[in-house]
C-alpha cells in the first residue's frame, strides 16, 4: 500500500511541473508577442488617422521644401497669374510674396542654396504654410543650421530658425533631411503640430512724437522673427489725457530681422535702412508738420495683437512719455528703446540725433 501512495505522489508532482512549464512557456511567449506587435507599431506608426495625418503633413512638406527650385505665382488684377510662375520666388519682395501665392524650395542644382534660405525672410508663416499644403489647424517650425563643416566657424550656424514652437500643442510629427555639400552637412528640419500658438513678436524701437517745422511724426518697429510678419491683426493705440485713438492694421508685412518705418507723411520721411516705410498719416493716426496727431506732453503708445480666433487683442508693447517718465522731449528729439523691458518707461531714453531706420 505505501508503494502505491509513493507512486501517486510522483505523479502529482510530475503534473505540477509539466503545469509550471506550460505557463513559464505561455508568459514567454506573450512576451515576444508583446515586443513583436510593438516593434510592428514602431515601424508601421501607431494606426491613429489624426497622428497619421500629422506625419504625412511633416514628410510632404519636407519634401516640397527640399526637393526644387520651388515656385512662386504672382496676383494680377486680385486674380493668381499662373501664366508668369516662376522658380525664382526668392527675386520678390515680402509684399509682393504676401500677396501672391508661393511654396519655398530651397534646393538648386541638387543643393541646398543659401540665398534661397535668406529670402525665407520674405517669407510670412502663414503663406510658407499655405504653400506646404498644411492644412488649416496645424503650425510648424522651421530650422536650418550647418552641423558640420571643413571651417570650423561654421559648425553649428544656424541658417534659419523660425514658425510657431511645439510646445502646447495637442501633438507634433518631425521630418529631417541631411544634405552633404562643400565639405559641410546641411540639415533642416521641420516640425508639424496640431494646434499651436504663434508668438510672433514685433517690437517698437524708436518714437519721434515731435519732428522739426515740416516733419512727419513716425514709429519704428522691428521684427526679430526669421519669418516675416503680416500686419494683420496688429493694431497701435495712442491715449493723451482722456483721449483715444485706435488703428487696426489690415494690410502690411514686415521682413524678417527688418524694420519698417510707419510714419505721418511717407514722401518727406527718411527711411535709412527700413525695409518698409507705412503710411499711417492718410489713416489719421500720425501727423506732419503742423498736424499733431501724438502727444507732445503726455502720450501713451500701445503695440497690440489680436490671436486667430480670438476677440481681444493682447497688449505686446506700451511706451510712455512726458508726466512721471521723466522723458519730456523738444522738437526734433525721439525716445529709442534699450531692447530690455516692453513695459518699463525706464528702458526707453531721449534722442538728440533720431534714426529712422537705422
Amino acid at each position: 500500500m505505501q508503494e502505491l501512495v509513493c507512486s501517486h505522489t510522483e505523479r502529482e508532482d510530475g503534473a505540477i511541473t509539466a503545469v509550471i512549464e506550460f505557463l513559464t512557456a505561455f508568459v514567454l511567449f506573450l512576451m515576444i508577442l508583446t515586443a513583436f506587435l510593438s516593434l510592428a507599431q514602431l515601424q508601421m506608426g501607431s494606426n491613429d488617422p489624426a497622428l497619421d495625418r500629422l506625419d504625412g503633413a511633416a514628410v510632404l512638406g519636407m519634401d516640397r521644401i527640399s526637393s526644387d527650385e520651388g515656385w512662386f505665382v504672382p496676383l494680377n488684377n486680385e486674380v493668381l497669374d499662373f501664366d508668369n510662375a516662376t522658380a525664382n520666388w526668392h527675386l520678390y519682395s515680402a509684399e509682393q510674396l504676401d500677396e501672391g501665392r508661393v511654396q519655398a524650395g530651397l534646393l538648386v542644382d541638387g543643393e541646398i542654396n543659401e540665398t534661397k534660405i535668406n529670402a525665407l525672410h520674405n517669407v510670412s508663416e502663414d503663406g510658407f504654410a499655405l504653400g506646404i499644403g498644411l492644412q488649416e489647424g496645424y503650425s510648424f517650425h522651421l530650422n536650418i543650421m550647418v552641423t558640420d563643416s571643413s571651417d570650423l566657424q561654421r559648425v553649428n550656424k544656424v541658417l534659419f530658425d523660425g514658425g510657431t514652437d511645439k510646445y502646447g500643442t495637442r501633438s507634433s510629427s518631425t521630418s529631417y533631411r541631411n544634405f552633404y555639400q562643400n565639405d559641410e552637412t546641411i540639415q533642416i528640419i521641420l516640425e508639424v503640430h496640431d494646434g499651436g500658438r504663434k508668438e510672433n513678436q514685433l517690437q517698437i524701437t524708436e518714437v519721434h512724437p515731435r519732428p522739426t517745422q515740416l516733419g512727419p511724426e513716425w514709429i519704428e518697429i522691428y521684427n526679430p522673427n526669421d519669418f516675416a510678419v503680416s500686419l494683420y491683426g496688429w493694431s497701435l493705440t495712442h491715449t493723451s489725457g482722456s483721449s483715444t485713438s485706435n488703428l487696426l492694421l489690415k494690410q502690411g508685412i514686415i521682413t524678417g530681422h527688418a524694420t519698417a518705418i510707419f510714419s505721418g507723411d511717407p514722401s518727406s520721411q527718411e527711411s535709412g535702412n527700413a525695409s518698409e516705410v507705412i503710411d499711417l498719416g492718410a489713416e489719421g493716426f500720425l501727423g506732419v508738420g503742423s498736424i499733431d496727431n501724438l502727444a507732445n506732453g503726455n502720450g501713451q503708445i500701445a503695440l497690440k495683437y489680436t490671436q486667430v480666433f480670438e476677440s481681444r487683442p493682447v497688449d505686446i508693447q506700451r511706451i510712455n512719455w512726458g508726466g512721471d517718465t521723466g522723458l519730456f522731449l523738444i522738437n526734433g528729439q525721439s525716445i529709442v528703446w534699450d531692447g530690455t523691458s516692453m513695459f518699463d518707461s525706464a528702458s526707453w531714453s531721449i534722442s538728440d540725433d533720431p534714426t529712422p531706420g537705422n
